[in-house]
């Protein structure tokens, strides 16, 4: 009878666990504690870094990054920074601000302040030179977490009611799926009256 492998270290079953999830993956040390208590987390994520298996991207959060052929390691997106915080203190997020507008494709510009509001404490997190902000809100502003309409609402406030065109409306109809669209007029209650005209385009309910 062979005898019994050795158990896995500590070390061993993180580095497991963040290839499992992928090049680009961000992570905390509280996602490991099945693994080990949370000195022993926080040590072998320190000897991770130290052997170059993973990488610390600020104060305790890491990633497993991806790797550009010309560019090497890339930092890792604001989404996977967010959602890994959002994950350790159990809160929700939504995009906001010029952020949404972009991510729906209402502007170009990429900011270097990424802004999501959320349910629980602010929080700034410095990704090079890219400021991951969590900035506490209103429950009416949570009340569309996680859905496109609560991302529809932040982004034409950060374009702004003066700003809103025809032209940038047509952009959202496309951009958003057509079961999607449907869904924007049961959230409706949540934004702001003078959205309520753009909602009922952009959902095919108005002409």
């Amino acid at each position: 009878m062979p005898p019994p492998r050795p158990k896995a270290s500590v070390d061993q079953r993180i580095l497991a666990a963040v290839k499992r999830r992928g090049a680009g993956a961000v992570f905390v040390p509280t996602d490991f504690l099945a693994l080990g208590s949370r000195r022993a987390v926080d040590v072998a994520l320190h000897r991770l870094v130290k052997r170059g298996a993973v990488r610390r991207i600020a104060r305790g959060i890491y990633d497993l990054p991806r790797t550009h052929r010309a560019l090497g390691a890339l930092a890792p997106s604001a989404d996977a920074v967010a959602r890994a915080l959002a994950g350790h203190h159990g809160i929700r997020l939504q995009p906001s601000g010029a952020y949404a507008a972009n991510l729906l494709g209402l502007t170009e510009q990429v900011p270097m302040r990424v802004v999501f509001l959320t349910d629980g404490a602010t929080r700034r997190v410095r990704i090079g030179a890219t400021t991951i902000e969590l900035r506490r809100t209103t429950p009416r502003n949570m009340a569309t977490s996680g859905r496109l309409s609560g991302m529809v609402i932040q982004a034409l406030r950060a374009v702004g009611q003066r700003n809103i065109t025809p032209e940038r409306i047509a952009r959202l109809r496309r951009a958003i799926p057509a079961k999607e669209r449907a869904r924007l007029l049961k959230d409706l209650r949540f934004a702001p009256a003078w959205m309520h005209p753009h909602f009922r385009v952009i959902a095919g309910a108005a002409r």
